[in-house]
Protein backbone atom coordinates (compact mmCIF):
# COMPACT_ATOMS: atom_id res chain seq x y z
CA UNK A 1 0.00 0.00 0.00
CA UNK A 2 1.25 3.04 -0.94
CA UNK A 3 0.94 6.67 0.29
CA UNK A 4 0.23 8.13 -3.10
CA UNK A 5 -2.77 10.90 -2.99
CA UNK A 6 -6.06 9.39 -5.19
CA UNK A 7 -6.05 11.21 -8.32
CA UNK A 8 -8.28 14.00 -8.45
CA UNK A 9 -12.06 13.60 -9.85
CA UNK A 10 -11.41 16.79 -12.41
CA UNK A 11 -8.27 15.76 -13.77
CA UNK A 12 -6.39 17.89 -12.12
CA UNK A 13 -3.13 15.83 -11.14
CA UNK A 14 -1.27 15.48 -14.60
CA UNK A 15 2.29 17.57 -13.95
CA UNK A 16 1.03 21.64 -14.16
CA UNK A 17 -2.48 20.96 -14.22
CA UNK A 18 -3.25 22.85 -10.78
CA UNK A 19 -1.26 25.85 -12.17
CA UNK A 20 -3.38 26.08 -15.66
CA UNK A 21 -6.35 26.21 -13.41
CA UNK A 22 -4.54 28.82 -10.91
CA UNK A 23 -4.21 31.13 -14.17
CA UNK A 24 -7.49 30.59 -15.43
CA UNK A 25 -8.79 31.37 -12.56
CA UNK A 26 -6.59 34.64 -11.61
CA UNK A 27 -7.59 35.60 -15.12
CA UNK A 28 -11.21 35.40 -14.88
CA UNK A 29 -10.62 37.47 -11.30
CA UNK A 30 -9.14 40.35 -12.77
CA UNK A 31 -11.56 40.30 -15.78
CA UNK A 32 -14.37 40.64 -13.40
CA UNK A 33 -12.42 42.77 -11.19
CA UNK A 34 -11.89 45.51 -14.09
CA UNK A 35 -15.30 45.00 -15.18
CA UNK A 36 -17.03 45.29 -11.56
CA UNK A 37 -14.46 48.68 -11.18
CA UNK A 38 -15.37 50.33 -14.43
CA UNK A 39 -19.01 49.80 -14.16
CA UNK A 40 -19.46 50.67 -10.54
CA UNK A 41 -16.21 52.97 -9.85
CA UNK A 42 -15.44 55.09 -12.63
CA UNK A 43 -18.69 54.67 -15.47
CA UNK A 44 -21.32 55.62 -11.93
CA UNK A 45 -19.10 57.42 -10.26
CA UNK A 46 -17.36 59.86 -12.54
CA UNK A 47 -20.12 60.18 -15.53
CA UNK A 48 -23.40 59.48 -13.59
CA UNK A 49 -22.55 60.63 -10.29
CA UNK A 50 -20.25 63.67 -10.77
CA UNK A 51 -20.17 64.79 -13.88
CA UNK A 52 -23.88 64.34 -14.29
CA UNK A 53 -23.77 63.43 -18.48
CA UNK A 54 -25.65 60.46 -18.54
CA UNK A 55 -27.40 57.38 -16.35
CA UNK A 56 -27.52 54.00 -17.11
CA UNK A 57 -30.89 54.35 -18.43
CA UNK A 58 -32.04 57.62 -20.03
CA UNK A 59 -34.65 56.81 -22.25
CA UNK A 60 -37.37 57.48 -19.05
CA UNK A 61 -38.04 59.38 -16.32
CA UNK A 62 -35.63 60.79 -13.99
CA UNK A 63 -36.82 58.36 -11.25
CA UNK A 64 -36.32 55.74 -13.48
CA UNK A 65 -32.88 56.70 -14.73
CA UNK A 66 -31.97 56.83 -11.12
CA UNK A 67 -33.50 53.53 -10.18
CA UNK A 68 -31.50 51.98 -12.92
CA UNK A 69 -28.49 53.37 -11.60
CA UNK A 70 -29.17 51.86 -8.48
CA UNK A 71 -29.19 48.37 -10.25
CA UNK A 72 -26.72 48.69 -12.24
CA UNK A 73 -24.12 49.73 -9.05
CA UNK A 74 -25.18 46.87 -7.51
CA UNK A 75 -24.43 44.31 -10.29
CA UNK A 76 -20.69 46.23 -10.82
CA UNK A 77 -20.12 45.64 -7.27
CA UNK A 78 -21.46 41.93 -7.45
CA UNK A 79 -19.25 41.61 -10.04
CA UNK A 80 -16.24 43.16 -8.27
CA UNK A 81 -16.64 41.22 -5.07
CA UNK A 82 -17.03 37.65 -7.34
CA UNK A 83 -13.53 38.77 -8.75
CA UNK A 84 -12.35 39.39 -5.31
CA UNK A 85 -13.39 36.13 -3.88
CA UNK A 86 -11.81 34.14 -7.01
CA UNK A 87 -8.85 35.73 -6.18
CA UNK A 88 -9.07 35.12 -2.38
CA UNK A 89 -9.51 31.47 -3.69
CA UNK A 90 -6.52 31.53 -5.85
CA UNK A 91 -4.40 33.32 -3.24
CA UNK A 92 -5.97 29.98 -0.93
CA UNK A 93 -5.09 27.22 -3.92
CA UNK A 94 -1.55 28.62 -5.04
CA UNK A 95 -0.17 29.58 -2.01
CA UNK A 96 2.21 26.78 -1.30
CA UNK A 97 3.25 27.02 -4.90
CA UNK A 98 4.97 30.61 -4.91
CA UNK A 99 0.65 32.68 -5.15
CA UNK A 100 -0.75 34.54 -7.66
CA UNK A 101 0.96 35.33 -10.69
CA UNK A 102 -0.15 39.60 -10.32
CA UNK A 103 1.41 40.80 -12.69
CA UNK A 104 -1.16 38.29 -14.83
CA UNK A 105 -4.02 39.68 -12.96
CA UNK A 106 -3.09 43.11 -13.12
CA UNK A 107 -3.22 42.80 -17.29
CA UNK A 108 -6.73 40.90 -16.76
CA UNK A 109 -7.65 43.71 -14.47
CA UNK A 110 -6.54 46.37 -17.36
CA UNK A 111 -8.09 44.19 -20.14
CA UNK A 112 -11.52 44.19 -18.12
CA UNK A 113 -11.31 47.65 -17.52
CA UNK A 114 -11.21 47.95 -20.99
CA UNK A 115 -13.86 44.93 -22.45
CA UNK A 116 -16.85 46.59 -20.15
CA UNK A 117 -15.65 49.98 -21.60
CA UNK A 118 -15.96 49.00 -24.91
CA UNK A 119 -18.89 46.44 -24.79
CA UNK A 120 -20.84 49.95 -23.14
CA UNK A 121 -19.68 51.98 -26.03
CA UNK A 122 -20.32 49.75 -28.27
CA UNK A 123 -23.63 47.83 -26.73
CA UNK A 124 -25.34 50.14 -24.40
CA UNK A 125 -24.24 53.49 -26.73
CA UNK A 126 -24.67 52.67 -30.06
CA UNK A 127 -26.44 49.10 -30.59
CA UNK A 128 -29.23 49.56 -27.65
CA UNK A 129 -29.27 53.61 -27.18
CA UNK A 130 -30.06 53.28 -23.53
CA UNK A 131 -27.58 56.12 -22.84
CA UNK A 132 -24.75 58.09 -24.55
CA UNK A 133 -21.67 59.50 -23.58
CA UNK A 134 -23.00 62.88 -23.04
CA UNK A 135 -26.53 65.07 -23.90
CA UNK A 136 -26.53 68.25 -26.10
CA UNK A 137 -22.84 67.73 -28.00
CA UNK A 138 -21.42 66.20 -31.08
CA UNK A 139 -21.12 62.72 -30.12
CA UNK A 140 -18.10 61.89 -32.61
CA UNK A 141 -15.49 63.14 -30.24
CA UNK A 142 -16.37 61.46 -27.10
CA UNK A 143 -17.20 58.24 -29.18
CA UNK A 144 -13.71 58.44 -30.50
CA UNK A 145 -12.29 59.02 -27.54
CA UNK A 146 -14.35 56.60 -25.19
CA UNK A 147 -14.10 53.42 -27.38
CA UNK A 148 -10.29 54.77 -28.45
CA UNK A 149 -9.28 54.38 -24.59
CA UNK A 150 -11.24 51.11 -24.51
CA UNK A 151 -9.41 49.81 -27.41
CA UNK A 152 -6.05 50.98 -26.06
CA UNK A 153 -6.76 49.45 -22.31
CA UNK A 154 -7.63 46.09 -24.36
CA UNK A 155 -4.66 45.94 -26.10
CA UNK A 156 -2.64 47.28 -23.03
CA UNK A 157 -4.08 44.59 -21.19
CA UNK A 158 -3.99 41.65 -23.10
CA UNK A 159 0.33 42.97 -23.95
CA UNK A 160 0.36 42.33 -20.24
CA UNK A 161 -1.00 39.29 -20.25
CA UNK A 162 0.81 37.66 -23.30
CA UNK A 163 4.42 38.96 -21.81
CA UNK A 164 3.42 37.30 -18.47
CA UNK A 165 2.19 33.75 -19.39
CA UNK A 166 3.04 30.89 -17.77
CA UNK A 167 5.85 28.96 -18.70
CA UNK A 168 5.85 25.39 -20.23
CA UNK A 169 2.62 25.99 -22.50
CA UNK A 170 0.04 26.49 -19.85
CA UNK A 171 -2.40 28.18 -21.21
Amino acid sequence: MTDAPAPSPRGHDAPGAGRVSADRRTLLSGLLFGAGIAASMIDLFVFHLALHWHHFYDRSTPAVALTADGFFHAAGWGITVWGLFLLADVRRRTAASGGVTWKRWVGAVVTGVGGFQLFDGVVDHKLLRIHQIRYGVDLLPYDLVWNGAAVLLVAVGLVVLRRNRPRGGAR
